[in-house]
């Protein structure tokens, strides 16, 4: 009898977990079709297996591009980029969207993980550390921002390490308080110091 008590308290906690991940999924949905304009439906993607403090997550919809986020932002706030450049001419992802929709796992903080600071974004790929891409950052600070009219990034740089720039640098984002704006860097793939850290990614 002890034993079905603990197998029913497991299901029960895993339908309530999965109950949140439905509840998100909709949100998703909700976002892209009121800001983007796109009707999709979200019920048949893959949601990796959660890890313990990962709570945030953030849905990339097939198609949508590094610009077209960025673009989306700077009509809520002012944004400034380091180049000149379309930002779909000049970066690349480890993952992108281009051939179908994913979703991926965040901690749900204000500030980039503590753990990955004076990392640089070479030091995370040889540790084997999976880190936010542009597009999941774009996307992360856009919908905080629907949430809570409040930003991320507020006192350090969130390192973009699943994404680079065509002359190898890395971006990187943070939201800067005295001047009221986003903005997206440009960083070296060796820099690192105490305010740079990236977020790791549960794929």
């Amino acid at each position: 009898m002890g034993k079905l008590k603990v197998v029913n308290q497991k299901a029960k906690i895993a339908t309530i977990i999965q109950f949140k991940d439905l509840f998100m999924i909709a949100e998703w949905q909700k976002f892209y079709n009121e800001l983007f304009g796109i009707k999709i439906n979200f019920s048949n993607i893959s949601i990796p297996e959660r890890k313990k403090g990962f709570n945030r997550l953030i849905i990339v919809a097939q198609g949508i591009t590094p610009q077209q986020i960025y673009d989306k932002c700077a009509e809520f706030f002012f944004c400034w980029k380091c180049t000149y450049q379309n930002l779909d001419e000049c970066v690349y992802s480890e993952r992108s969207a281009k051939n179908g929709s994913y979703a991926v796992w965040f901690r749900k903080v204000i500030e980039p993980d503590r753990e990955l600071r004076s990392l640089s974004a070479n030091n995370l790929k040889k540790r084997g550390i999976v880190g936010i891409t542009l597009e999941e950052r774009l996307l992360m600070e856009l919908k905080y921002f629907k949430e809570t009219g409040n930003h991320l990034d507020r006192k350090y740089i969130t390192l973009c390490s699943g994404s680079r720039y065509s002359n190898g640098a890395i971006p990187g984002v943070h939201w800067d308080s005295v001047d009221c704006e986003l903005g997206v860097g440009c960083l070296s793939p060796w820099f690192s110091n105490f305010g740079l850290r990236s977020r790791r990614a549960i794929l």
